[in-house]
């Protein structure tokens, strides 16, 4: 029996809470390898009555996972009121991110599943990463820059190159080094966590039809091309500078296990149109599996029992299954 996984609630007042309790119930039809949340029970328990355990180690996870939620409890949110988010609660949210992560470091979690944070009110509080990533990456003494953030779903698994910096600045900030790094990270990530021995990657261009030949932009002959060549070093099938307009349609899709895309909305946008609700953020390049449910806490929705809880059944089936690949490998 694998270790169980490992939930970091998320901010409290936020859907985390509600789509894992909802995980949780769909714990039997999808077939869900035990797991235990990281939190204060306050943050469930605003949200939902079913039954919940507390728990002090993760081992005893699995004996009552079939009756009950078990839970280490993380004291400390003060008064949860769903959708209305407090420095309490983000601070919670932070202690239980942390814990959840040493635990799966130690190995007494096979993964860790990060439910959605405020990034607003994080930062309110003193946090200096750009996000649950780079704060994961950081306690696992990995450099910011040797990860990569990939949107895993059934038909589409993409990685931005560049993430959250405003779109005149990703010129600046792309470099050939910077594509070969991700693009590594892309590599060992498909063949350790999804088990694809030659994986093929598509690069996409930056400009509009990949820069017509330098008509619309140079940078995918001086940037992107030198990426791609070394990049093909790694035995793995590269192709590009791509068309970012003509992808991700079906026949384009079937055509590579990964996009490697340049900027943020190059890669979320066909993603989240494809798999909303069933997308997963997966942390490559760690020694740990990470993974977290492709969407926001969703303040707006949060404690009306409307949260779709599809994307972080996929988060914890994800992780489930990139652990056992990585624990053979």
């Amino acid at each position: 029996m694998p270790a169980p996984l490992a939930v970091a609630l998320g901010d409290p007042a936020g859907i985390g809470p509600e789509i894992l309790a909802k995980a949780w119930e769909k714990r039997v039809s999808e077939g869900l390898n035990p797991f235990f949340a990281v939190g204060d029970p306050a943050g469930i328990e605003a949200v939902w009555r079913g039954p919940l355990r507390i728990i002090e180690e993760p081992a005893e996870a699995a004996a009552c996972f079939d009756d009950a939620l078990p839970l280490i409890r993380i004291p400390g949110a003060g008064t949860v009121v769903p959708g209305s988010p407090t420095l309490e609660g983000a601070r919670n949210s932070l202690d239980a991110l942390e814990l959840a992560v040493g635990l799966t470091r130690s190995g007494a979690a096979s993964a860790i599943v990060t439910g959605p944070v405020s990034k607003a009110q994080l930062y309110a509080i003193g946090f200096v990463h750009p996000g649950q990533t780079e704060f994961v990456a950081e306690r696992c003494g990995v450099a910011a820059d040797m990860v990569a953030m990939m949107l895993a779903g059934p038909t589409l698994k993409a990685v931005p190159v560049t993430t959250h910096v405003a779109l005149r600045a990703v010129p600046d900030l792309l470099t050939t080094d910077l594509i070969v790094s991700k693009g590594r990270v892309t590599i060992r990530g498909l063949r350790r966590q999804f088990g694809i021995d030659r994986p093929r990657i598509a690069v996409a261009g930056l400009n509009p039809h990949a820069g017509e030949d330098g008509a619309l932009g140079r940078e995918e002959i001086d940037i992107v091309l030198p990426a791609i060549e070394r990049l093909r070093e790694e035995e793995a099938e590269i192709s590009g500078p791509s068309a970012a307009d003509t992808m991700f349609h079906p026949r384009a899709r079937a055509s590579y296990d990964a996009a490697l895309c340049l900027y943020h909305d190059q890669a979320l946008v066909p993603f989240k149109t494809l798999h909303f609700d069933e997308g997963v953020n997966i942390t490559l390049g760690l020694p740990i599996v990470r993974t977290a449910p492709d969407h926001g806490t969703a303040f707006g929705i949060a404690g009306q029992w409307r949260a779709n809880p599809g994307a972080m059944i996929a988060a914890l089936q994800t992780a489930a299954a990139a652990a056992a690949r990585m624990s053979q490998a």
